[in-house]
């Protein structure tokens, strides 16, 4: 059973920078897809960026590429989203996932996901 646990978030103001984090416990976490996932009230939730098990390919949504970047630390078990120039809009919860078919394809639906973590709230002022 993998468990992930997302860190980082919190309130900025517009223009603004985070940095959020996932540490997963998987003893395999290099052979795993990752994403980064957001939901805002009233909304469904949403792939922001995805990277396959090595790195060398990601995926991100329309509206945050070339303001945010995914990365990772497969000696650490981490994942990272870099949040820069951030909108009121960006403003939700965020979750990190894990699929653990070992390919180097990145994934980007909800259903090609099997593990979550609990999510961590952004908040973006204007």
């Amino acid at each position: 059973q993998v468990q992930l646990v997302e860190s980082g978030g919190g309130l900025v103001q517009a223009g603004g920078s985070l940095r959020l984090s996932c540490a997963s416990s998987g003893r395999t976490f290099s052979s795993y897809t990752m994403g980064w996932f957001r939901q805002a009230p009233g909304k469904e939730r949403e792939v922001v960026a995805s990277i396959s098990r090595s790195g060398r390919n990601t995926y991100y949504l329309d509206s945050v590429k070339g303001r945010f970047s995914i990365s990772r630390d497969n000696a650490k078990n981490m994942v990272f989203l870099q949040l820069n120039s951030l909108k009121p809009e960006d403003a939700a919860v965020y979750y990190c996932a894990a699929d653990l078919r070992a390919s180097e394809a990145v994934l980007t639906t909800i259903r090609s996901y099997d593990y979550w973590g609990q999510g961590t709230q952004v908040t973006v002022s204007s």
